[in-house]
């Protein structure tokens, strides 16, 4: 297969390029900030650079990772994270439809409310962010393309093997953990994240793509999640286990959140998997690991 990685450098699509080259695939990797082996830089805002690129390459599948995936600098530049997250997958819809590939575009748990989990996808979204917002701008974006062949997946929090800790919401709580210079932590007990490893989400992005189902096969929303569900504070526990090292300096906060943070942190976004689970029947399933048992062996390589 011909694949198109966007967002390449990123903990995401990075282990998805890892996973497609491994493979052998013919993988066209790009980034738009970060150079390295086998990358392409490319900015995807300029349509008309980017449809000459996917025209010469002729892709059968675009896996698009690239987005502005914090929702703090989202609210802090909403023209630019509109632009990323709604405008940039809308094109590579309809350039879906032109150059007859398939688009998967990922999406997030947090174009839900946490309100009433688990989240089918199904589901009416409201996201309480700038963020969920665009993203579930993006959806409607890209699935409102007609005649183009386009699968939204909407995948929880990420962790894995990453360039830097700060590149992941999950890895960066190790850099708090070591932290033992008497600075204290303030961390979150309350909302209920579902923690998911980027090489399992990569494995079955291959799985996908070389199971060569139809098209109609494939439902237009899948979700794909770890089951165990951890607080931020969990996680740091759990690091602090693993490395040998004091949490003292963590202090828990289970409090419902006050003020901006109310509108903004969902309770618990759980995704619900058994259409996912159903499609890859045969095929490997979601394949996902347990949390602690991998960061025992990344972290003790």
């Amino acid at each position: 297969m011909k694949v198109i990685i966007t967002g390449a450098s990123g903990v995401l699509g990075s282990a998805v390029h890892k996973a497609f080259i491994d493979k052998s695939h013919q993988v066209l990797a790009l980034s738009n900030s970060r150079t390295g082996q086998g990358l392409t830089p490319l900015d995807l805002t300029n349509t008309e650079v980017v449809e000459r690129v996917f025209t010469d390459f002729k892709p059968n599948w675009v896996i698009h990772c690239a987005a502005e995936r914090r929702p703090d600098v989202a609210e802090k530049d909403p023209e630019r994270t509109e632009k990323l997250n709604v405008k940039v997958p809308g094109h590579l819809a309809k350039l879906a439809k032109s150059l007859k590939f398939t688009l998967v575009y990922i999406s997030t748990d947090y174009v839900f409310d946490g309100t009433s989990p688990p989240y089918t996808p199904s589901a009416k979204t409201n996201p309480l962010q700038l963020y969920g917002r665009t993203k579930r701008d993006g959806e409607e974006a890209v699935l409102s393309v007609d005649g183009a062949k386009v699968v939204v997946l909407r995948v929880p929090v990420l962790y894995g093997p990453a360039p830097s800790n700060s590149d992941s919401a999950v890895n960066i709580l190790l850099d708090v953990v070591q932290d033992q210079s008497g600075k204290q932590y303030k961390m979150d007990h309350y909302a209920t994240r579902y923690p998911t490893n980027v090489v399992d989400i990569a494995g079955f992005l291959v799985r996908l793509v070389e199971s060569k189902l139809p098209p109609p096969t494939i439902p237009p929303i899948l979700h794909y999640s770890a089951a165990e569900p951890f607080t931020k504070y969990e996680m740091c526990l759990i690091f602090a286990n693993i490395l040998g090292v004091p949490h003292g300096h963590i202090v828990p906060d289970a409090e419902p959140p006050k003020g901006d943070a109310a509108t903004t942190r969902p309770r618990d976004c759980q995704l619900y998997t058994k259409e996912t689970e159903d499609l890859m029947a045969g095929k490997g399933g979601l394949g996902e690991g347990g949390f602690e048992e991998w960061w025992r062996g990344y972290l003790g390589k």
